[in-house]
């Protein structure tokens, strides 16, 4: 990960045209290709971000200008990052523990949910565990009963975090031949306020599931919101 401290100007141009005046902000250069540009206000949410796949170029010898590119449909997503000054540039090594990791709970829901798919959506069946996209493994891939593919992210309590990780694997596997009308399905023990509101408006659907249900442990009370 990369981190700079700069005095800079931030243009976005695509859907919509935006402009961050100059001023001393963060911008954070993710290995799996996001970009996000914070400032000191604001609390977690960046003024500006984009979500991989990415391409990012430097331009010019520090200070220096930085172009992310994004397709975005027949359109292209642009953030135009003047510097001015930089006041640190610092990359740090994450390691592979730094990736979002499975816990006991989420592994065991996995297991059971590879076992029971039509939990989470009737007429679904299994198909792999940890299918593999080139940014990192979807937790299962099903089919549905029309034999349209189905990616399902599971988590223990999904945040919105657990959205931008689903959106980003089905933004590479509807790239591939076949898979271009691929949906997605986010499973955890619980899916906080903000993750369904962000799931429903990127058309996923979200399920609450429990471990004890799914083992027969308890009788079942599932429901399932659809996109």
């Amino acid at each position: 990960m990369r981190l700079i401290v700069a005095r800079c100007e931030v243009t976005y141009s695509g859907r919509l045209n935006a402009v961050l005046p100059e001023a001393v902000r963060l911008l954070m250069l993710k290995s799996d290709g996001s970009f996000l540009v914070h400032a000191d206000t604001g609390g977690f949410k960046p003024q500006n971000w984009m979500t991989p796949p990415t391409v990012i170029e430097h331009e010019g010898e520090p200070p220096e200008r930085i172009v992310v590119r994004k397709r975005a449909g027949k359109t292209e997503d642009r953030l135009d990052i003047r510097i001015v000054e930089i006041l640190s540039d610092v990359e740090h090594d994450m390691g592979e523990a730094a990736a979002l990791a499975k816990d006991g709970v989420e592994r065991d829901l996995q297991l059971e949910l590879a076992g029971r798919p039509d939990v989470l959506g009737e007429g679904l069946h299994f198909v792999e565990r940890e299918w593999q996209t080139d940014i990192g493994p979807v937790d299962l891939m099903c089919r549905d009963r029309d034999g349209a593919w189905v990616a399902v992210e599971i988590k223990r309590i999904a945040t919105i975090d657990a959205v931008e990780q689903l959106s980003r694997y089905l933004e590479r596997i509807q790239t591939l031949p076949g898979m271009a009308a691929c949906r997605g399905i986010l499973a955890g023990q619980k899916v906080v306020k903000q993750a369904r509101t962000l799931a429903e408006s990127r058309g996923l659907a979200w399920v609450e599931v429990d471990l004890d249900e799914l083992r027969g442990e308890r009788e079942p009370d599932l429901t399932l919101f659809p996109a």
